[in-house]
C-alpha cells in the first residue's frame, strides 16, 4: 500500500531538535536497462559533487553522499525540512556486468551511473559449418 503522508514527520522533527537525531534518509533511484547498459538514476538534490563517493567491492556498488546544513554555525534553526547528514545505498551486481567500466556523472541533484552488459554475457551468434558434426565457430 502506498502511503501519501508520514505519520512520524514530526516525531522526527521532534527528535531531531530535541536529540540532534533522525532517521536515515531515502536515496531514490529508478534503474532500467537501454540496449547494452543498465542505467541507474539517484536522487541527490542539494548535494556537492565533491562529497560523492562509489565504489564497487566484489560485486557490490556503495554509493555515499553528503549533504551539510547550509545554515551557517551558530545560527537558530527555524524549520529543519531537508535532511542533512550521510545518504548510502548498495547496489548488488550481477557477474553479467562489466565494474570495469562503468560512467558516472552528476547533473540538476541526479547522480547517473550507466553499468555496460560485460562482453561474455551479450548474446552471439553461433555458426555451423558442414554437416553439424564437423566444428562449431563463435562469433559475435
Amino acid at each position: 500500500m502506498l502511503m501519501r503522508t508520514d505519520p512520524f514527520r514530526e516525531f522526527d522533527r521532534l527528535a531531531q531538535q530535541v536529540f540532534g537525531a533522525t532517521r536515515p534518509a531515502a536515496m531514490p533511484m529508478d534503474a532500467y536497462r537501454s540496449g547494452d547498459d543498465f542505467i541507474v538514476h539517484f536522487d541527490l538534490p542539494g548535494i556537492d559533487p565533491e562529497t560523492i563517493d562509489l565504489d564497487v567491492e566484489r560485486n557490490v556498488l556503495n554509493v555515499r553522499a553528503e549533504r551539510r546544513s547550509p545554515a551557517p554555525e551558530g545560527a537558530e534553526t527555524i524549520v529543519a525540512e531537508r535532511p542533512t547528514g550521510t545518504f548510502t545505498r548498495q547496489l548488488f551486481l550481477g557477474d553479467t556486468l562489466d565494474t570495469e567500466r562503468i560512467d558516472a556523472s552528476y547533473e540538476a541533484g541526479v547522480l547517473t551511473l550507466r553499468l555496460p552488459v560485460a562482453e561474455q554475457a551479450k548474446p552471439r551468434r553461433i555458426q555451423i559449418t558442414g554437416d553439424g558434426r564437423e566444428r562449431k565457430q563463435l562469433s559475435n
